[in-house]
């Protein structure tokens, strides 16, 4: 018998995104029997995530405002394909109020919380004060944006100093700047303040003590519409460049069972703060004496949840369908447990012994690592581009295992594995820091690439290099002989190429 207090089930679901995300959230909606929606810009018409869907509708080129930030555009092909509900994945629309409410007006369901959390929380002033409100720990510091440099200054005197001057209505690190002195605080503002305008049309800004050598822990929260709210437990995300994650693992290697209650009894709050529906994330800094403050809640699906799949067996996207057509929580709190160590490592087309450029460009090569316990969520294919219009990503490569040494070993032989060519990739810095002693005893910060790293790490030795250069000289000479014996010296007589390999060249 149907609840008739419960909203219509979800028959068809638009993935507005691309990439992995979207891909990730299809195949969810494919186990559970809903049909699915692409969107897709000029340059992604042959994308994985296009052919994945069901149906798929063009809308735009390749720019995002024109095209994947276009609301309009989007539900349009809401209407005209029939979906009644919307993921936005992560980026682009995904933790945009004003689109959240414009699905509920066209009545498709926006599967994320309401456009009030989405406003609450966006706002990293209102909500600080939110938190104060609700008793979660902050950092000392401003709950409303100071009005210019003068204010700001006398704000940082009075906490103390380095403070962090960051932007009220953005994150990933734009908008952000560390101050060590008075001397260096105007410039700092008005450059954060700029950065800020830039990247989200709102240049505010507030100010907060900066902890010194931090660990950047979050917790994975889902809530549902009969007053549940859950944590599942806490991911480490310390290992950042430009303050943007690239290295993840759940659990921390650093918390208590008494800290790891805590923070998760304080995620909770901030999410109840502000009646959270559906999946998010709360982020908090924590000092070396697991002292943990709010940073801020991202009110949508994280980059890193597959760790936390791995170590709870839960499928978040499932969840989040759940969740979006009325449905109470699958579980409670009391049943959810940590299974194991995961730990992801993000494949990006960025050159780390060049201060982590982009490089987009030709995926001609792309073969990913296989075996027990690991998992690869991809958002390209071999033969097709990494666009220089969007998020540099590759791919989200995970691993599990029963310890945390063992998720970290799986984890190197996954990444020696990895076959990438076309473009330079982050698989070498993964790999740097998988095998680096700070790392591999939990003894790292967020200036772990700071601290550690520099672009000779990733250099090979001239011995090695020398090797290297033989073998490959080896296989070429053994790949054209093989074909043209005319180009065998002495008058060698190579091995016929075998039929296998002469299909594959023609």
């Amino acid at each position: 018998m149907t609840d008739a207090s419960l909203p219509e089930p979800i028959n068809k679901v638009l993935i507005a995104n691309r990439g992995e995300i979207a891909v990730r959230v299809m195949r969810t909606c494919q186990e559970m029997g809903l049909a699915t929606v692409a969107v897709y810009s000029a340059p992604d018409r042959r994308a994985p995530h296009v052919r994945l869907a069901d149906e798929a509708y063009a809308i735009g080129p390749a720019e995002a405002n024109a095209s994947y930030l276009d609301q309009e555009k989007i539900l349009g092909v809401a209407r005209q394909s029939g979906a009644d509900a919307i993921h936005p994945g992560y980026g682009f629309l995904s933790e945009n109020a004003d689109f959240a409410a414009a699905c509920a007006a066209a009545g498709v369901r926006f599967i994320g919380p309401s456009p009030e959390a989405i406003r609450a929380m966006g706002d990293k002033t209102a909500a600080r004060e939110l938190m104060q409100q609700a008793g979660v720990p902050m950092a000392p510091g401003t709950t409303d944006a100071v009005a210019d440099a003068t204010e700001g200054a006398a704000v940082a005197e009075d906490i103390g100093y380095p403070v962090l001057i960051k932007a009220a209505a953005g994150g990933g690190g734009k908008g952000m700047r560390i101050v060590h002195s008075p001397d260096n605080f105007a410039r700092a503002m008005e450059m954060a303040q700029s950065e800020a305008e830039g990247a989200f049309g709102d240049g505010r800004v507030f100010i907060e003590k900066y902890i010194q050598q931090p660990r950047h822990i979050e917790f994975q929260i889902v809530a549902d519409a009969h007053g549940n709210t859950v944590h599942l437990f806490e991911r480490e995300c310390s290992i950042q460049r430009r303050h943007q994650k690239v290295i993840e693992e759940a659990p921390s290697s650093v918390l208590t069972p008494e800290v790891r209650a805590e923070m998760g009894a304080a995620a909770i709050a901030a999410a109840e703060a502000v009646d959270y529906v559906n999946a998010g994330t709360v982020e908090f800094l924590v000092d070396a004496d697991l002292n943990f403050y709010f940073m801020e809640m991202n009110t949508r699906l994280q980059v890193e949840h597959p760790v936390t799949e791995w170590i709870t067996g839960i499928d978040l996207v499932a969840e989040q369908l759940r969740v979006a057509q009325g449905a109470p929580l699958s579980f409670s709190q009391d049943e959810l447990t940590m299974n194991g160590h995961a730990i992801e490592s993000r494949v990006y087309a960025e050159d780390p012994a060049a201060g982590f450029l982009p490089d987009p460009g030709p995926l001609t090569r792309h073969a990913p690592p296989s075996g027990l316990g690991v998992r690869v969520d991809a958002g390209v294919e071999e033969g097709g581009e990494v666009l220089i219009h969007y998020d540099p990503m590759i791919s989200k490569l995970t691993t599990w295992a029963p310890t945390r040494q063992g998720a970290i070993d799986r984890m190197v032989r996954a990444l020696d594995e990895y076959e990438v060519a076309g473009v330079t990739t982050t698989i070498p810095f993964c790999r740097f820091a998988m095998q680096h002693e700070a790392f591999r005893t939990g003894t790292f910060s967020t200036h772990f690439v700071d601290d550690h790293f520099t672009p000779e790490a990733l250099h090979v030795d001239s011995a090695a290099r020398d090797r290297l250069a033989a073998i490959a000289a080896t296989l070429y000479y053994a790949e054209t002989t093989a074909d043209d014996p005319s180009l065998a010296p002495n008058g060698a007589s190579p091995a016929r190429a075998s039929a296998w390999r002469q299909r594959r060249r023609l």
